[in-house]
């Protein structure tokens, strides 16, 4: 006696196989096609095939309610199978039937097929598993950070900042609840700057965009790129250029969007604050990790004592001595970290100019992951200047054994569009291995010894 057969439907991704009341005679049972619930009738005749085609097409693609489809469903028990939406069990009654050996070669691929499925589908629900489990580790975590930061570090800062204890957690990364108000605490306020201070500068900026043309001229643009004038204030009209680029795909910052006049705000207060260094491109970037976490006039001031930092203000400046000193520092501890790749940088004319520039100018956050970029300022907010030249020797040392194999070009593109996906915690152990220590020399030390060595030559240079 035979089976009673079975449906397999596909549905939303899934099969199901549906157990049939079979309501035939067991005399009249015949195997068939049995794919989505369709069965052909009994008859093997040309003309009742002919007539059950016809009946579905009149019916159309959809399921009327006399459909065979639709009659079948609604005495159906589902049982999830496999994600298999096609399977042949029988030949259609008007062929000749299987050998016994090639339905039992079909029957043992159709099993091994659902075996396969199963097993994949087993390794993807314990790899989503597996990330659910390391997400909430991770959310526990940042959780008691942030209550350890709130309840004891914030609230006696003075006294914990410069523990081991602190540190160590500041390594790890400050979680984001807290983080503003650690970056805040952390660069300080050395120019003395208030709320009242940064409205003034904002009032002066929005009075001369009121007399600005709403698109400057080219000759303008020309001009305000340049770092000789004496007065950049002019520079105002650069910024609505520059703040669309900012961040494109976060959509926030650009026009209509709900950080777009803060960004704007903030720069063109800024620019008038130092007319003297006025707006340059990348600051942008700085101003906007700013706006992301703290409130509108404490990321201004945190801004403008980050950019009066020795290193930005030479770079933001222009100042190509101080520049050239900043990166004759940094090769001194290339060599000493990674000599391999220093000699095969030499070998192929790559200069530190050519990839330092643009991580220098923009802290990272144009050049990292947004999440990895913050948490690279947690640690330069508390180290300075040194922990910049540090994380590009971690880059360098994360992607040594790719550098190494590439030639002047393909290494000059590399570096200046890093891969999109980098694991903070490889970075950071990378990092964390590089010593700014060459020859008993400090960072500091070796920077004091260039600055002698240009300020002793320098007279024979302008003679």
């Amino acid at each position: 006696m035979m089976a009673t057969p079975s449906l397999l439907l596909y549905v939303d991704g899934s099969l199901f196989a549906k157990k049939v009341k079979d309501t035939r005679p067991v005399e009249q049972k015949h195997p068939s096609w049995k794919v989505f619930g369709k069965l052909p009738p009994k008859e093997s005749s040309a003309k009742t095939q002919k007539e059950y085609e016809a009946k579905n097409s009149r019916d159309g693609p959809g399921l009327s309610p006399t459909s065979p489809r639709r009659s079948v469903r609604k005495n159906l028990d589902f049982e999830p199978l496999s994600t298999t939406a096609l399977i042949l069990e029988d030949r259609p009654a008007n062929l000749p039937a299987k050998p016994a050996e090639e339905a039992q070669k079909h029957r043992q691929q159709y099993e091994e097929m659902v075996a396969q499925a199963k097993k994949r589908e087993l390794k993807e629900a314990q790899k989503r598993r597996k990330q659910l489990e390391d997400r909430v580790k991770v959310e526990e975590r940042i959780g008691n950070a942030a209550q350890t930061w709130n309840q004891e570090i914030l609230p006696n800062w003075s006294s914990l900042c410069t523990t081991r204890w602190v540190r160590e957690l500041w390594w790890q990364g400050i979680p984001p609840s807290v983080r503003g108000k650690v970056w805040s605490l952390a660069v300080g306020n050395e120019l003395n700057i208030t709320h009242e201070l940064y409205n003034i500068c904002l009032s002066r900026a929005r009075e001369k965009w009121k007399n600005m043309p709403s698109v400057p001229p080219i000759e303008s643009q020309t001009e305000d790129a340049g770092s000789s004038l004496a007065d950049r204030e002019a520079s105002l009209e650069l910024i609505k250029l520059d703040i669309s680029r900012t961040f494109p795909h976060l959509c926030i910052f650009q026009q209509g969007g709900p950080y777009y006049d803060v960004l704007h705000s903030i720069l063109g207060a800024y620019t008038c604050y130092r007319p003297d260094v006025g707006y340059v491109q990348g600051m942008s970037f700085i101003a906007a990790v700013l706006i992301l976490n703290l409130d509108t006039a404490d990321a201004f001031i945190a801004f403008a004592n980050l950019l009066n930092k020795p290193c930005q203000m030479a770079f933001f400046r222009v100042d190509h001595s101080l520049m050239l000193m900043y990166f004759a520092a940094f090769e001194v501890f290339f060599e000493e970290n990674l000599p391999k790749l220093f000699a095969h940088f030499k070998e192929n004319n790559l200069t530190p100019d050519i990839y330092l520039i643009d991580w220098i100018f923009t802290l990272y956050s144009k050049s990292l992951p947004l999440d990895l970029a913050c948490r690279v300022w947690d640690v330069f907010c508390r180290d300075g200047d040194e922990f910049l030249f540090r994380v590009a020797l971690g880059i360098l040392r994360l992607y040594e054994d790719v550098l190494t194999r590439m030639d002047f070009i393909h290494n000059a593109q590399f570096l200046t569009r890093l891969p999109d996906l980098i694991p903070a915690d490889q970075l950071f152990s990378h990092i964390h291995a590089i010593h700014m220590i060459s020859k008993n020399r400090k960072w500091s030390q070796v920077l004091q010894a260039l600055q002698k060595e240009q300020e002793r030559t320098s007279p024979v240079l302008k003679r």
